[in-house]
């Protein structure tokens, strides 16, 4: 993704979750590294409340430095 598609409008910030959320889940670390949203918790708490049935599994995974609980959302079909 280029620099050109990163924004810090919460709408454009939704939309690409969204379009991530419809080919494969999406966890918080990608969302912030490839899809540059640094709260994506809050992002998908606004699409919950648009309709989207959006859910969360937690895992722990690494960032190099520590081990974090990490939440990964997935969109489920149907809605």
């Amino acid at each position: 993704m280029s620099n050109s598609s990163y924004s810090t409008d919460t709408n454009h910030q939704r939309a690409v979750i969204m379009a991530w959320l419809l080919n494969s889940p999406l966890t918080t670390l990608q969302a912030r590294e490839e899809l540059d949203v640094m709260h994506p918790a809050a992002r998908v708490q606004e699409l919950r409340a648009q309709g989207h049935n959006i859910v969360t599994h937690w895992t722990t995974g690494g960032t190099g430095k520590a081990k974090h609980r990490i939440a990964c959302y997935v969109l489920l079909a149907g809605v």
